[in-house]
């Protein structure tokens, strides 16, 4: 969802806002974005008019002229969003569990997956995206979304979702499943 000159821009303290331009939110205060700069946390998220935005506005979102902010949103369709911003600290992947996969934390992991591919219109997602990355392990998330024939910016966020889960790697090039992933695909 951050570009890494944002998230290096708010993990040096130079960045505290950045804008999109999204159909319908993609973000929602409280969320937490690992990034390769620190963990970021989406302290606001407003709403605004793109032709109402300042210089001085700009200037927190890293760009030198609201002009300039306004021709990079220019290029993508949708209601534009304020997004409030603060570095937590280092990221910190999620440890394995030790001793793999047991039933307690498979049925555990089974009850979240299914509450995620109740939550969207399309159905059952989760286990399509880790067989995908099961078969074609470094895979970059815009390949993935071209995969599965949807928008970058909605395939990130299931990446985060299941990141967050555990399942997936996003610290090295690619995108690439976790042991537990790999544990939780192994065991029928």
């Amino acid at each position: 969802m951050l570009s890494d000159r944002i998230a290096r821009g708010v993990a040096a303290g130079q960045i505290t806002e950045t804008y999109f331009r999204w159909p319908s939110p993609q973000a929602r205060p409280g969320a937490r974005v690992p990034t390769r700069s620190g963990l970021i946390e989406i302290t606001g998220l407003t709403q605004v008019d793109p032709e109402a935005i300042t210089d001085a506005d700009a200037a927190r979102a890293g760009f030198t002229t609201a002009a300039g902010l306004r021709a990079s949103l220019s290029r993508h369709r949708g209601s534009t969003y304020r997004l409030q911003l603060t570095h937590l600290g280092p990221t910190t992947p999620p440890r394995p569990q030790p001793g793999g996969l047991d039933e307690h934390r498979r049925r555990d992991l089974q009850a979240r997956l299914a509450r995620l591919d109740l939550a969207t219109p399309r159905g059952p997602w989760t286990r399509q995206v880790l067989d995908i990355l099961r078969r074609r392990p470094g895979l970059a998330p815009a390949d993935l979304a071209a995969e599965q024939q949807r928008p970058v910016s909605r395939t990130k966020t299931d990446i985060w979702r299941l990141r967050e889960l555990g399942l997936i790697d996003t610290t090295g090039r690619g995108l690439h499943l976790s042991e537990l992933a790999l544990s939780y695909l192994d065991t029928p």
